[in-house]
């Protein structure tokens, strides 16, 4: 056993972190109010401390220190000295083991307990009181890590923005319920390295994956108290250490590595949601985990003139302070590192606008914004931002900066309501099919900044779109009360499952409009993971906190013949996307180019054939709607595609718009598994709730 070392030799700051050169670990934390920090290292048990080393150097407001020996698998953390002073922002407390903010590797969880907190929880004071107890025995440890893996012949697909189609999915809920993966494995990155579900991706059609936060995370005190957990988790613990429950054993890290790198084979991409606006310390009345202990009034933005509150635009409790040199180096050195190492190829930014928030309120030319589109590791990979926060100003759908993707909640809104029966949904609806250029055509932006989607992680799955009007919250323990009350939503008839056969052929007639309508769409479509297997939540819109069958996909339903037809039809329109040109055009389409005499980029009919006037789009009851696209290919050759929509409850005849073409039917939402047949005559029947797609190639 080597002896315990006594002291640090200086060491260098350039790399904040600890950093293993194979001879020793270089130590070096931020701190700008610090008076003294200390390395404390642990046993390989993290229960015992068995060195506690003053760093000996401090340069440009960084603190260093070199351990000769040192090696990887050693568990570490820090007591940081300086002002207790709340007032004025300052919550250092040494008695409070912190983990290191660049920590790569957590090991052992956080144990609650009032010790976690730098004040006496409870007293009348509250937090202008100072706690002397010891929390080294709840935390867990950081820990030094070798990143040193063969990624063989591995690259990143480089799938171009108007070919992506993504697949929004968590890595535990993805796999729990898969029988055909060992159950040591289910959960894991391991798992989603099987190939069975690889497979499953490639015969969708998907070309990339975005994955819940896989950031080491916590799990708050409140939900732990309810006996839930902490589900989707956006309450980052750490921004470079993957999330410990998402591994086989928590030392192996390359998992994930090995994960992605067969993604890759298969020509997926790998997006991770990110979350840098807040952290999971919350207010002032949180734990002191990390970067509160570190340097509160650095790390996080204050209430001006009251600097003992923290600024809550986030509605967690606290925001990240990016405008903070540090901190945004911070966030800068962490999406680096999870491109560098472990190859992802972008990322989505949870409430992306506090990231564009400097003093004065949003800014498309913030520090964070100007940082990542020059970087030139970072401003070549996808880059999606969730536009919008609680603080004020804080809906900013569109107006992010060139190279960013949005969430499109419009998108969302306005096609649930069109297939709803809504009146007044035409104008709308056909916004969100160009790509709602009206949002996003500016500064050269192209179509594919719209991520478009009919559901996500935070609300209702599809299937529950169409099977639920109210919330059905009780299992978070919130009395029902959480999660958004208007969901856009239709149960036609019956709320919730139901054995009703008409009822359930409106619903699945309904799920597979909406389908077509998301992959015919300009823009970048994002799939819920399980909605092309009718997923459901049982109505709970807000599952945050539901570790369990609520959220995991269930895939002994998905073997069931109505979840395989929808598969089966999924598949099939994300393969006409990738097929026809017209469905993902690379520009805004406005009407004002032809690409053949008499025939327009893109043109509007109602189901009589007739170009769309202004009264016609302004005709409140009307649920029928054309939309020709056509689209020139470098030989010269033109595709071109007819979408009709009808999203009454009875059958419509279309007729067909001039020109006449030989028009096939491609799709036909109302009857799936029909193949593809040739249009004779002028017009064409849509079902109800239905889409009927046509395509025809013209020769040059």
């Amino acid at each position: 056993m080597p002896p315990v070392p006594t002291r640090l030799l200086p060491g260098r700051s350039a790399t904040l972190g600890a950093n293993w050169d194979g001879l020793g670990v270089n130590f070096a934390v931020f701190s700008a109010h610090a008076e003294r920090i200390e390395l404390c290292l642990f046993d390989a048990a993290g229960r015992r401390e068995i060195a506690r080393l003053p760093m000996p150097e401090c340069t440009d407001e960084v603190w260093h220190g070199y351990l000769p020996e040192a090696r990887p698998g050693q568990l570490y953390g820090y007591r940081v000295y300086g002002p207790y002073e709340p007032r004025h922002g300052h919550r250092f407390n040494p008695h409070k083991l912190l983990l290191d903010p660049y920590a790569r590797q957590l090991s052992g969880e956080v144990r609650w307990s009032d010790v976690l907190f730098g004040y006496r929880v409870g007293a009348g004071r509250a937090d202008l009181t100072f706690d002397r107890r010891d929390s080294a025995p709840a935390m867990p440890k950081s820990v030094v890590v070798d990143d040193s893996f063969h990624w063989g012949d591995d690259r990143a697909p480089c799938v171009p923005w108007d070919r992506t189609v993504i697949y929004e999915a968590h890595v535990r809920g993805l796999t729990m319920l898969r029988q055909d993966i060992a159950p040591r494995e289910r959960g894991t990155f391991a798992a989603l390295a099987d190939p069975r579900v690889v497979d499953h991706l490639q015969t969708l059609g998907v070309t990339a994956i975005e994955l819940l936060p896989i950031h080491a995370y916590l799990q708050d005190r409140f939900l732990v108290s309810k006996g839930l957990r902490n589900y989707w988790g956006y309450s980052s613990l750490g921004f470079f250490a993957p999330e410990p429950r998402y591994l086989i054993e928590p030392w192996m890290r390359n998992e994930l590595k090995v994960a992605v790198r067969r993604l890759h084979a298969a020509g997926i991409e790998v997006i991770l949601d990110v979350v840098y606006n807040h952290t999971c310390e919350g207010s002032e009345m949180g734990p002191t985990l990390s970067w509160r202990g570190f340097d509160n009034a650095s790390y996080y933005r204050l209430m001006p003139g009251e600097e003992r509150h923290h600024i809550n635009d986030t509605g967690t409790g606290n925001t990240l302070n990016i405008s903070h040199p540090r901190v945004l180096q911070m966030v800068m050195d962490s999406l680096r590192y999870w491109v560098e190492q472990y190859h992802v190829d972008g990322f989505r930014f949870d409430l992306g606008t506090i990231l564009g928030r400097e003093p004065g309120g949003f800014d498309q030319g913030s520090g964070f914004f100007d940082a990542i589109r020059q970087d030139p590791v970072l401003s070549r990979v996808k880059l999606i931002s969730e536009p919008w926060d609680l603080g004020p100003g804080g809906y900013q759908v569109g107006n992010h900066p060139p190279g960013f993707a949005e969430w499109n909640d419009r998108y969302r809104d306005g096609v649930r309501r069109f297939w709803r029966g809504d009146s007044g949904m035409r104008s709308d609806l056909a916004a969100r099919l160009t790509g709602s250029a009206e949002l996003f055509d500016r500064r050269r932006r192209r179509p594919w900044a719209s991520v478009n989607f009919v559901a996500s992680h935070d609300g209702y799955t599809l299937h529950d779109t169409n099977a639920y009007e109210q919330r059905h919250n009780a299992a978070n323990g919130e009395d029902n009360r959480d999660g958004h009350a208007d969901n856009h939503s239709n149960n036609w008839g019956v709320e919730g499952e139901t054995d009703d056969a008409a009822v359930n052929a409106t619903r699945a007639a309904v799920t597979r409009a909406m389908l077509a309508t998301l992959f015919a769409s300009a823009g970048t479509p994002m799939l819920l993971g399980g909605d092309e297997m009718a997923r459901t939540q049982r109505g709970n819109n807000n599952a945050y906190c539901q570790d369990n069958d609520i959220s995991w996909v269930d895939w002994a339903r998905a073997a069931g013949p109505e979840a395989q037809l929808l598969q089966r039809f999924t598949a099939r329109m994300i393969a006409l996307r990738h097929r026809l040109p017209p469905l993902r055009p690379a520009v805004f389409l406005h009407g004002g180019a032809e690409v053949r005499p008499g025939l327009s980029d893109i043109a509007w009919f109602d189901q009589h054939g007739q170009t769309m006037t202004p009264d016609a789009w302004n005709e409140p009851e009307a649920r029928t709607l054309t939309l020709r696209r056509a689209t020139a290919a470098a030989d010269g050759s033109v595709d071109a595609t007819l979408l009709l929509l009808n999203a009454d409850g009875a059958a419509h005849t279309f007729n067909l718009p001039p020109p006449a073409f030989d028009w096939s039917v491609v799709l036909d939402s109302a009857e799936p598994e029909v193949e593809e047949y040739p249009v004779s005559g002028t017009s064409v029947t849509v079902g109800a709730h239905s889409v009927l797609l046509l395509a025809v190639r013209l020769p040059a």
